[in-house]
């Protein structure tokens, strides 16, 4: 059989009319120093035996730094060695002091590992006993207190140290009194909910340590965000210096975008993304180009797994495409890892959990199944290919959601823009009293004492009213029996959270997650099929008063959408501005919802199968909105039908755009379209934080409405649909009226105010 090159394969897909856009990205050599000469000989003979000769000038500068006692924080591309920009500054201070500790936290238990491999690596060709263990969940009970008591460094997790550690500080003395260094990586995984609790986390630590005495310092590592600096001063509570000088080499890259074809011209519909890569990626692994492709759920990893493992059995056997997701024990994760290194896994189909740092080594092709959400995960992803001297190739396969659509029509939006800025919000009340609550429990506070640079005299009197800590002689204890971290989840600002039960296996009860209320009304209500980590479950039972959710997995070919009937009140408005035939507000809304009727719709054609109601109460959230109120003359311009199809489009765009702007999930904002809003009884758009007390999510999206609108407009105007589609607004019309309409609400917007006024004159 005749094997096609890579060059040979690229040719042909030149003339591939779905390729929408073609980016040649150049090669670069590497920019390298020789090792600091204050580097301990150790560590450089050590370096040079694993092929390190001379450092990226981005590890020198990170050496010499965290040397001279600053925190710092490291930003280069994926696979740019940003390991040694802590590895060498933790190991030389070990070697200086036998005693120093240091506490690595990353965010995944796989990249733990991953790294630890890779210190040990060195530390064996140092020849020096410095001790290096993971601490998580899967650590053996009987090694637990060796490492406690001996170990150099301690590789686990926020959540780890969050439940685990920081509660038992007391079994930790000779750690803490010792901790040199504290190292964050993947420093840009920590936004939005997460990243607001993590801060805090680190306040504890660092109250902690300041109790034992010692003040360590801070190596962050990050993929290229907006805003690096800030995000890890937010984080840490410390000054960091930026160290963004990469000179790792790169390879010549090729970046293109590809459109499945249409299938459906009027209505735009596309073929699936899911077929275009099953194509693509056969093409290359049947030449023998090793080839790793991203999906975004556990569901399409297995989807395009067992079709490529058809497509390519007879050439290699099925053992050669291999997938890679959470779900998978340990064991087998790292015997991956080992054949992508070693070339004799041809290829791997992974969610996201292969977009972090793991040591896969450098494949040819990366093919991403839609667009990943954010350009710092696209570059992520992207890194994933190409071998530093030679060529790579990236596909990024557009879906049919508006996102995927607007990116292959806009490349110089992909780019020519900064990458996303990350926002977080540690003094959310609500996660800030949480976390409060556990530093009381690790250690009592006087009066006058700080907790994340605020005074917290009265938060504590108010825990003190609700007999949780109990005052005495100007200090603050914890009086409860329960200790608060293991009622504290990481992953969401809700303090009622719904547990999910499995019951699928009878004997055997497990949890396998849990969900704040408000999204359990519309996601667990009886009868709903809840998807986790891509597997279905339809909930059995929901006991809201007992908040437990019972499921069983299921195999069905349709899914649940539940309406929820929502009301707002605005609390306070903080800010308003006057803008085209609207005032732009924010400030504090209370959200009432109630889920009211589910609806069946069939996977393949989302048609609507069945439906049924809904029994559960009315909720209310406290949380922080903008909004958007229209003129009366708009009503008399559309008239009251055609403005609400136009509110209810423009709100879909607007749900779809403004995570985009302000880096959190689509979940994390919900938009809600008021044709008469109970505070002004105008036509109004909420846009509001999906947590309790808000997290600055909707602050951003006032401050950037005009950024978003020009987003929507253009979105909306390189659709290629007639009527509004799943693409762009979200609805189809006979005349063609609702994207027409949404388009002349999107102008009227970005109308200059003055314009506005000489037109009101003309008339």
């Amino acid at each position: 059989m005749f094997k096609k090159n890579l060059t040979q394969l690229l040719e042909g897909l030149k003339k591939d009319a779905n390729v929408t856009h073609w980016q040649e990205i150049e090669a670069v050599p590497a920019k390298a120093v020789l090792p600091p000469e204050s580097m301990d000989d150790r560590l450089t003979q050590a370096l040079a035996t694993r092929g390190i000769g001379e450092l990226y000038t981005h590890q020198a500068s990170a050496f010499e730094r965290a040397e001279r006692g600053e925190n710092i924080v490291a930003v280069t591309p994926t696979a740019s060695g940003k390991s040694l920009c802590y590895n060498a500054p933790v190991l030389a201070e070990i070697l200086r002091n036998e005693e120093s500790r240091a506490l690595y936290l990353f965010p995944t238990k796989a990249l733990a590992q991953d790294q630890m491999s890779d210190i040990n690596e060195l530390i064996e060709a140092m020849g020096v006993p410095v001790k290096c263990h993971t601490y998580d969940g899967d650590t053996a009970p009987q090694i637990r207190q060796s490492i406690r008591k001996a170990g150099h460094v301690v590789i686990t997790n926020p959540d780890m140290l969050h439940s685990a550690i920081l509660p038992h500080h007391t079994k930790w003395v000779s750690f803490f009194e010792h901790l040199r260094y504290i190292v964050i990586d993947e420093l840009h995984t920590y936004r939005g909910v997460f990243g607001s609790h993590v801060a805090n986390v680190i306040r504890r630590l660092k109250r902690i340590c300041a109790y034992y005495g010692s003040s360590p310092q801070f190596i962050c590592t990050s993929a290229t965000i907006a805003n690096p600096r800030e995000l890890a001063q937010e984080l840490t509570g410390e000054t960091v210096s930026l160290i963004d000088d990469n000179g790792a080499p790169t390879g010549k890259k090729h970046f293109i975008f590809y459109n499945p074809p249409l299938v459906n011209e009027p209505l735009n519909i596309r073929q699936s993304a899911l077929m275009q890569v099953d194509a693509l990626a056969k093409s290359f692994l049947k030449n023998d180009i090793q080839t790793i492709v991203f999906a975004k759920s556990r569901v399409r990893v297995e989807l395009i797994l067992s079709r490529l493992q058809e497509l390519t059995k007879r050439r290699f056997g099925e053992d050669a495409i291999r997938g890679y997701r959470g779900g998978y024990l340990p064991k087998q994760r790292r015997e991956i890892e080992r054949g992508l290194r070693s070339g004799t896994i041809k290829g791997v189909v992974s969610t996201n959990a292969l977009e972090l740092g793991v040591d896969i080594g450098q494949l040819q092709v990366c093919i991403m199944t839609g667009y990943p959400g954010t350009i710092s995960s696209s570059w992520q992803q992207a890194g994933r290919a190409g071998r530093r001297q030679n060529e790579a190739v990236v596909i990024m396969v557009a879906g049919s959601t508006p996102l995927d659509q607007y990116i292959v029509h806009h490349p110089e939006y992909f780019f020519e823009k900064s990458p996303e800025v990350a926002r977080l919000n540690p003094n959310n009340l609500v996660i800030f009293l949480d976390h409060l609550k556990c530093a009381a429990y690790e250690l009592p506070f006087s009066s006058g004492d700080v907790f994340g640079g605020e005074e917290v005299d009265d938060y504590l009197d108010f825990l003190a009213e609700k007999h949780v800590v109990h005052e005495r002689a100007g200090r603050w204890y914890w009086m409860n029996d329960a200790f608060p971290a293991h009622g504290i989840s990481l992953r969401s600002a809700s303090q009622e959270n719904v547990v999910i039960i499995d019951q699928s296996d009878v004997t055997n009860h497990t949890v396998i997650g849990e969900m704040d209320r408000f999204s359990a009304m519309t996601l667990l209500h009886d009868e709903a099929i809840y998807l986790h980590q891509g597997v279905q479950y339809q909930v059995e039972h929901l006991d809201w008063e007992e908040k437990k959710a019972f499921v069983r997995e299921v195999h069905v070919e349709y899914f649940t959408d539940a309406n929820l009937a929502v009301s707002l009140s605005v609390l306070e408005e903080d800010a308003t501005r006057e803008e085209s035939y609207a005032t732009v507000s924010y400030g504090d809304v209370m959200v009432r919802a109630k889920a009211t009727i589910f609806k069946k719709l069939r996977v393949s054609t989302m048609e609507n199968i069945g439906s049924g109601p809904i029994h559960l109460p009315e909720e209310e959230l406290h949380t922080s909105a903008m909004w958007l109120s229209f003129d009366e003359s708009v009503i008399e311009r559309f008239g009251k039908e055609t403005l609400d199809q136009a509110l209810v489009g423009l709100a879909q765009l607007i749900g779809h755009v403004a995570p985009i702007h302000v880096m959190c999930d689509r979940g994390d904002l919900h938009v809600v379209p008021q044709m008469k809003a109970e505070h002004s009884e105008a036509p109004t758009i909420f846009v509001y934080d999906s947590y309790p007390g808000g997290i600055g999510l909707a602050k951003e999206v006032h401050k950037r409405t005009e950024v978003i609108l020009g987003h929507v407009q253009a979105l909306l105007s390189s659709c290629l649909c007639t009527s509004g589609c799943p693409a762009c607004v979200g609805a189809q019309s006979e005349e063609g009226g609702v994207k027409r309409v949404v388009g002349r609400l999107v102008r009227l917007l970005q109308e200059h105010p003055q314009v506005r006024e000489e037109r009101m004159v003309k008339r």
